[in-house]
């Protein structure tokens, strides 16, 4: 009984001594690959970074990574005291390397998921649930039909009409204020600069923000419709028919 009980103590501290010196031996690979190569310390991301973040705030963000010179990226970042004021244009992801083509001048940052408003046009959000944004698939640069559904509290009854067409989708944020990535913007923040393949995902949320660009009646229209009534949105490209029933009440939906 005894010695089977020595033998058991024995294997397990065999065992952990056996996965010390694995550990050690895989800690070490990285530095045995590298020795015979130039290598030079450049900034790498060590977590996700959100679109718009100061240039000054990035430290926390980042890490010094030891890379072989021939995988350096030409623009790649050496000192955050060299690009200034900048911020990111897109959100970066752990693993690539901080580039100069990653920062623009805070002046000029427009946002992840946003689109430039039209001379003359303003902008104006409402928040919608996922079964009124066409499944959550409306990205900004979209554009669409706008359906309000309004009821009269005096009792003259209720409808719904299809009031606006082709609006211009200026934003699509969840509930929280984080922007939501369009696929192209997600796939060139999962690519470019990348010294490990990880991509990842934005948060979910049943609901959205969605903000329109429209002129100054129409908007006064939007937000009557968001206090007192409601709204859905279609997605209705240029080539997309235009037409409308009017008002469509009970009436008409049984015709």
């Amino acid at each position: 009984m005894k010695a089977r009980l020595l033998g058991g103590i024995a294997a397990l501290v065999v065992a952990v001594i056996g996965t010390v010196l694995l550990f050690n031996y895989v800690q070490g690979a990285d530095r045995r690959a590298l020795a015979n190569t130039e290598t030079e310390d450049v900034l790498v991301v060590k977590q996700n970074v959100p679109a718009g973040t100061p240039a000054t705030q990035l430290s926390q963000y980042l890490t010094t990574k030891a890379v072989p010179r021939t995988a350096i990226a030409a623009d790649a970042v050496e000192d955050l005291g060299s690009v200034g004021s900048k911020v990111t244009a897109v959100g970066l992801v752990p693993g690539e390397q901080l580039l100069s083509s990653r920062l623009v001048d805070a002046s000029t940052f427009i946002g992840p998921a946003r689109v430039e408003v039209p001379e003359g046009l303003q902008e104006i959000s409402v928040r919608l649930g996922i079964d009124r944004v066409v499944g959550g698939s409306v990205q900004a640069g979209d554009t669409v039909g706008v359906f309000i559904s309004l009821g009269d509290a005096a009792g003259g009854g209720n409808g719904t009409q299809l009031t606006f067409h082709k609006v211009l989708v200026t934003a699509v944020q969840f509930s929280s204020g984080q922007s939501v990535q369009t696929q192209g913007e997600a796939t060139q923040a999962s690519s470019t600069g990348a010294l490990n393949a990880e991509g990842s995902k934005p948060a979910s949320s049943d609901t959205y923000l969605i903000t329109l660009a429209r002129d100054a009646v129409d908007a006064e229209k939007l937000v009557y419709a968001a206090e007192f009534g409601k709204i859905y949105l279609s997605k209705e490209p240029a080539g997309a028919t235009e037409g409308t029933n009017g008002v469509v009440n009970q009436t008409k939906v049984f015709r």
